[in-house]
């Protein structure tokens, strides 16, 4: 990927979605949807995938850092097989579609992720129980699996299963961080293999980086300051009509 060929409007979206891809990681899970639809606009729909990858690593290291002391095993051990098999299904969906192919399923994933997060805020506000039975955790990390192979699109999913766990906001976290960590570093190898994680990606990311680093410590500062509701619902907004533009 040369980076000489990128035009400025390219590194805005590119550093904007490192920034946001950082700031969910320190601690506004809901805004990382819009970093997705961001990257896939200006770069080919697998490569997006693969540049993203590194970003989420990073993050999810300093998540990791600030919260593993949270982490709540017992979920993180129900959900991580499930997932693995997961990733393993996405991937080979991976290697039989190409980019023309790949950039509305990313918009369609993207959109379905929208559509799970809103259902989240509108019916597990109340009290309402969500299923809590073996196929649960089974079905969470099947899809969280697949959608973060292909997409890196796992969050709405993982907000839905994390919550339904009743857990804590700082708990919430440290289980998130663990999981996305360990997700993310299993990616790698396959994302390699199929060529999206190179030399050139690597070299781009490292131009990111300090983006992606801001964000986290400004989530870290936010997350007990303010009210990320107003946050997420502006995200969702600007992810649908990013979600629809790919669909096109």
């Amino acid at each position: 990927m040369d980076t000489s060929t990128l035009t400025s409007a390219t590194w805005t979206l590119l550093f904007a979605a490192a920034f946001l891809q950082g700031l969910s990681k320190g601690g506004m899970p809901g805004v990382s949807i819009l970093a997705i639809p961001l990257v896939a606009m200006v770069i080919p729909g697998k490569a997006a995938s693969g540049l993203i990858l590194p970003m989420l690593i990073l993050g999810d290291l300093f998540a990791v850092a600030i919260y593993r002391r949270h982490a709540v095993w017992r979920h993180l051990l129900r959900l991580i097989p499930c997932a693995i098999v997961g990733v393993i299904a996405g991937w080979l969906v991976l290697e039989r579609v190409d980019d023309r192919q790949l950039r509305p399923l990313i918009g369609a994933i993207v959109l379905a992720m929208i559509a799970l997060n809103w259902w989240r805020m509108r019916r597990m506000g109340g009290d309402m129980r969500v299923p809590q039975g073996w196929w649960f955790p089974l079905l969470m990390g099947l899809a969280a699996g697949a959608t973060t192979m292909m997409a890196n699109a796992a969050g709405p999913i993982m907000v839905i299963y994390l919550l339904a766990m009743r857990l804590p906001k700082m708990e919430y976290m440290g289980t998130g961080a663990i999981f996305y960590l360990l997700m993310n570093l299993f990616k790698v190898p396959f994302m390699a293999q199929l060529g999206l994680v190179n030399g050139p990606s690597l070299g781009l990311n490292l131009w990111l980086a300090p983006a992606v680093l801001a964000g986290a410590l400004l989530g870290k500062r936010l997350l007990h300051r303010i009210d990320q509701k107003p946050f997420e619902q502006l995200a969702l907004g600007l992810a649908a009509l990013a979600g629809l533009k790919l669909l096109c």
